[in-house]
Parts: C-alpha cells; structure tokens; sequence
C-alpha cells in the first residue's frame, strides 16, 4: 500500500469517527470548551490504548494456521455453531429489538434480506456467543463468503443488553476472526458499520479493520437516511 493510499484511508477514518462523535455529543448539547476537553481526553486515551492494540493484533496473528474446533473458546465466552432449531427464537428476538436490529440493516444490499434469509444462505455461516455456562448472549457471523476470493463480510451482535460493553464483543470478534483465518482460509475480512456506531468503528479500528470507503446516504431506516462504513482487514 502506497503512502499516498494510507493517507487516504486515515483522512476517512478521522472523517468517519469526527462525524460520529459531532452526532452523539450533539445529543448533550456540548460548548466549543466541551470539545476541547475531549481532544485532550482523547489523546490521553490514544497514548494509553497504544501498547493495547498492539498486543490485540499480535495475538490475533500468534495463533499461526491451527484450525479451531468448536467450540471456540476464550476467557469469558464460547462461540458454537448455529442451530436453527435451539437457536432461531432467541436471535429473532435480539434482532427485533432496537440495538439488535442493525444486525440486519447494516448492510450494503439494496433489498431488505429477513432473518431466515440470512439463515438460509449456504454462503453464510452464523455462531452463537455463549458465557461458560452454556447461556446464549449474542451472534458472529460470516456472510457471503467468497470460496474464489477467499472473503466475507464479518457481523457481530451481543444480544443480552446486559452483556454489551463489557469486553465480550471483543473477545468473539477475535474468536471469529481466528476462525474465519485459520478454518475457513479467507485473506480479507469485511464489514459495514452504520456511521453513527462510534462503539463500533472503535473496536472494529483496535482489531485491524481500516475504513476503506465511505458510502453516502446509504441506509434509510426510520426515514432518515445513514451513511454506511465499509472496513475491511487483509490477512496478509
């Protein structure tokens, strides 16, 4: 990648992530003082993440080719394959809901695809998040994936409200990228984030993923339309 290619995919980002954070502060009705407060609250953050997301990638790429069995298991949760049966009522249901719904709708298509198209799809392969217990809180998946190109698009879901924050998003989407590299052999791993899902970016950003476009006014949901992020990581 040229410097000049590097340069563009980080003005993207900063666009991407600026956007996002004048969205949601707006909601507090934040002071130019506010904002200076948070570049400085930002950069403290930056610095201290560095040596974080370094050991984040590294441990993503230490694992070599040995194929996961599953269930894929990390310290706090397990990721299972998705079976229709057990499965189908509890992730209709975080689907329906109002955070799990972009499950469906962050997406580039342009028709709607329901829940049990998704299931249906022989491209796509769906697991569940599970705690060690055995107790279901969210879903991974790989959808439309690309024997010839060796690519997916990656999704993730906590579905338990009470689970969301708290690191396990983070630990599946390792878990899942692991997988879709060493078991399913795929070199490019993509997604599409809805602009305003500054959580999202963030992780997304700390795993590997760089933003490689942005697509305008993309998604209409609630009549008001979304700008869609596409990111993607290359196993190189």
């Amino acid at each position: 990648m040229t410097d000049f290619e590097i340069k563009v995919m980080n003005d993207m980002t900063v666009e991407a992530v600026s956007k996002a954070i004048i969205n949601e502060t707006s909601k507090w009705k934040f002071k130019n003082s506010d904002y200076i407060t948070l570049v400085d609250a930002l950069l403290d953050l930056s610095l201290s993440k560095t040596q974080t997301d370094l050991s984040t990638k590294k441990l993503i790429k230490k694992q070599g080719q040995v194929k996961l069995n599953f269930p894929l298991k990390g310290k706090q949760i397990r990721i299972r394959l998705f079976d229709k049966v057990t499965d189908y009522n509890i992730v209709k249901s975080w689907s329906e809901d109002e955070f799990g719904r972009w499950f469906l709708l962050s997406r580039s298509y342009t028709r709607d695809v329901t829940l049990d198209q998704l299931i249906e799809d022989e491209r796509n392969i769906l697991g569940i998040i599970t705690l060690p217990d055995s107790t279901p809180i969210g879903l991974m998946g790989y959808l439309d994936k690309d024997e010839f190109h060796h690519k997916a698009e990656m999704r993730k879901l906590i579905g338990e409200s009470d689970y969301r924050q708290k690191g396990y998003a983070k630990e599946a989407t390792m878990l899942w990228i692991q997988f879709g590299i060493n078991n399913l052999g795929l070199k490019k791993i993509y997604l599409n984030t809805i602009e305003n899902n500054i959580r999202n970016v963030t992780l997304n950003k700390e795993l590997g993923f760089q933003v490689e476009g942005i697509l305008r006014k993309e998604c209409l949901v609630d009549n008001e339309y979304y700008d869609l992020l596409r990111m993607g990581l290359v196993v190189d």
